[in-house]
């Protein structure tokens, strides 16, 4: 299994740019690499155009351990992600046995050189079979190429979780009160100066009666977050309304 201390995410299709189709894969993605112990460090959404894939699975994979796509990968003209991850390597595209042979076996006669196309994958690629996912999941070194439908992109993401994983784990504590984010600040500060380690988020909810601001803290340590929480909790009014999660 593969150690990978960051990742980021390229959502590809004009659909989602134009707001035809909403994005229903980054936040799954975002949780899972979380539940792993990776950073995702960013996430971007782009058109299907060549050379912008390019030019950004390029960036990507050199500035982060692991690249997630999302998108692009089917038959059709407008799925270019799989040409666009070769001309990224430096490398042509060629037909991988495997797809075909699985490709041959779904359709029988009903295959075309449309669903052909779908066995054509980077020259160094490799696939990722499992028993739970058993279509291929196509991997070149540290990019994942996956499929932009929500329930095909969640199934294959089991796959990834069998072969990358961090080199930590993440803990989390929430914290909801009704100050609101004004008379928190100089709490906040002093939790963020005293325990730099804790990463300390502040969520304002509007109109909701049962409280005002959200507080996480995010650590790697349980220590460190309790630590953290504690001091914040010490530091609210005596009396102040709040519970945890």
């Amino acid at each position: 299994m593969d150690v990978v201390e960051t990742a980021s995410a390229l959502l590809i299709g004009n659909e989602l740019l134009t707001g035809k189709v909403k994005d229903e894969n980054l936040h799954v993605l975002a949780t899972t690499l979380r539940s792993l112990g990776i950073q995702l460090r960013a996430a971007l959404v782009v058109p299907d155009v060549p050379e912008t894939l390019v030019t950004e699975i390029d960036r990507l994979r050199r500035s982060t351990d692991l690249v997630v796509t999302s998108g692009g990968v089917g038959p059709t003209h407008d799925d270019v992600t799989m040409q666009a991850v070769a001309d990224a390597f430096g490398e042509p595209l060629v037909e991988n046995t495997e797809i075909r042979a699985l490709l041959e076996r779904v359709y029988g006669e009903r295959l075309t050189e449309g669903h052909l196309r779908m066995a054509l994958v980077p020259r160094s690629a490799r696939v990722v079979i499992t028993n739970d996912v058993p279509w291929p999941t196509v991997v070149v070194q540290n990019v994942w190429i996956m499929p932009g439908v929500p329930q095909l992109f969640r199934m294959k993401l089991m796959a990834l979780r069998s072969q990358v994983r961090g080199p930590v784990s993440f803990h989390s504590q929430a914290v909801y009160t009704k100050l609101d984010e004004g008379v928190l600040k100089p709490l906040l500060d002093a939790v963020v100066s005293e325990h730099p380690k804790v990463e300390v988020g502040s969520y304002p909810k509007w109109f909701d009666d049962r409280y005002s601001t959200k507080l996480t803290f995010d650590a790697t340590s349980v220590a460190e977050l309790h630590a953290a929480v504690k001091h914040f909790l010490e530091l609210l009014p005596d009396g102040e309304p709040q519970w945890q999660e």
